[in-house]
Parts: C-alpha cells; sequence; structure tokens
C-alpha cells in the first residue's frame, strides 16, 4: 500500500527556513545555502535520499513553497523552478486563492487547491496511484499534516547549522512518536534520519 512520506532539511535547532523569507531568499536568510547543500553535493553519499525524495508519484506543497506572493495570484509566476520544474508528476499547491491547473515541461503539472489539506491529498492519492504521495513542504504544511495524523514515513535531513529562527517543523503538531528506520547516514554536511509515524 502506498504511503504518505515528508523530507525536510533541517537545521539542528529545528528550523527548515529561516527568517524573513522573500523573492531574493526564498527559504529565508541564510537558509537556502546551509540547508540545501547537501542536495548539490557531487559524491555518491546521498543519491538514496535524493532518489527517495523524487520517487513518489505525487507531491503537495504549501503556497509559500510555490511562490513568494500573497492575495490573488500573479499568473505570469510559475514557480522558483524554470519551464521544468523537479517533480516530474502531479503537484497539488494548498491555497486560499483559486488558479487554473498549471502544466509544465518534463510532466509537472501543478494543481491548485483551495478545499484543505485532506481534499489535497485525496486527490493526490487518486494521482499516484500505487505510488507514494510525499508532502514536499514548506514547514506549515508539514506540522499541518503531521498534526491531522496523515503522515506515514518522515525522513529529516539535518544539516549541522543553527538558524536560532524561522519557520520550525514540529510546531504545534501534538505528542509525536517516530520509530526510528534504519541507521543515520550523511556526510559532514547533513545526517539523513528517517522515522516511521506512530499514530
Amino acid at each position: 500500500m502506498s504511503k504518505v512520506t515528508c523530507d525536510m532539511s533541517a537545521s539542528l535547532d529545528g528550523f527548515a527556513a529561516g527568517p524573513n523569507q522573500s523573492l531574493e531568499n526564498p527559504i529565508g536568510e541564510g537558509a537556502e545555502d546551509r540547508l540545501h547543500r547537501w542536495m548539490f553535493d557531487e559524491s555518491e553519499k546521498h543519491t538514496a535520499a535524493i532518489e527517495g525524495i523524487t520517487a513518489a508519484g505525487a507531491f503537495i506543497m504549501g503556497r509559500n513553497m510555490f511562490t513568494p506572493g500573497r492575495g490573488a495570484w500573479d499568473l505570469d509566476w510559475k514557480g522558483w523552478w524554470g519551464d521544468e520544474p523537479p517533480y516530474h508528476a502531479p503537484v497539488f499547491v494548498l491555497t486560499h486563492h483559486a488558479r487554473g491547473q498549471l502544466t509544465m515541461k518534463g510532466g509537472t503539472t501543478f494543481t491548485f487547491v483551495t478545499e484543505g489539506i485532506e481534499a489535497a491529498l485525496a486527490q493526490a492519492r487518486e494521482a499516484a496511484g500505487d505510488r507514494d504521495v510525499a508532502i514536499a513542504g514548506g514547514a506549515e504544511t508539514v506540522n499541518q499534516y503531521r498534526a491531522a495524523g496523515l503522515i506515514d514515513e518522515l525522513r529529516v535531513h539535518v544539516a549541522p547549522v543553527i538558524l536560532g529562527r524561522g519557520e520550525r517543523l514540529f510546531d504545534n503538531v501534538g505528542d509525536i512518536t517516530l520509530d526510528p528506520i534504519g541507521d543515520p547516514s550523511g556526510s559532514g554536511l547533513v545526517t539523513h534520519l528517517r522515522y516511521r509515524v506512530i499514530r
């Protein structure tokens, strides 16, 4: 049976994004290079983690992860990733503002969902078929799904940095029991941790 998974990079003090997110700093000040440097490491150490992130049959993300804008849509904005986003699968974007479906090169289709997290998950499960659904982020979206008990497997990629402030993973999610899957792995840039979420 397919799972709902989540991969998030975080600092040692639990932040998945730095403060003051903007067009110039989409993951917040001081965060992008420091939290995600491992993803661009040329070694083979992170291949399994990257493959795990991209293996899902459908993805869900919050509006903050798709755009720096708020309120009515800038219809010229098509995401941070250029003409060919890395998802190559259906992506469901949580939003309060309706927008038509957006089809990109490489098989990525963005569908904008205004009916909430459970509606987005139902659509993503249907699109994914037998494959997993990945909650792609940001932290607020992950926290909503975690608080609702809808994530089966959590993979945290911990960078050896202290951000001190920003958007914290695991805020207001209630009591969580995590069962480790396998041993930690990684390098000096990151430690990969994998957990089964116990309901």
